[in-house]
């Protein structure tokens, strides 16, 4: 069983993609931020996403094929299923 590190939703809420891997497996989270109509200041966590993509290569990401993709909601929820998923491709 593997446990990877993955940011606080803090991290993704202020728009900012994050890079791991374990061993030759390596992954991308990329979040799609959307702000909320009436407080541009504020993320509109309904609307914005967080996209993760894995590759097992000693490669970096351009370098890379993407073996697999999916992607969650802006929550606790969506931060801990995309964790689960990546895990479970290791």
């Amino acid at each position: 069983m593997y446990d990877l590190f993955i940011p606080t939703l803090h991290t993704f809420a202020m728009n900012n993609p994050f890079t791991g891997s374990c061993g030759n497996f390596r992954f991308k989270i990329t979040p799609s931020i959307v702000k909320r109509e009436d407080n541009k200041k504020e993320v509109d966590a309904e609307k914005s996403a967080i996209k993760a993509e894995f590759w097992h290569s000693p490669f970096c990401y351009e370098k890379s094929q993407m073996e697999g993709e999916n992607t969650f909601p802006l929550s606790e929820e969506g931060r801990l299923a995309m964790k689960a998923w990546l895990e479970s491709n290791i």
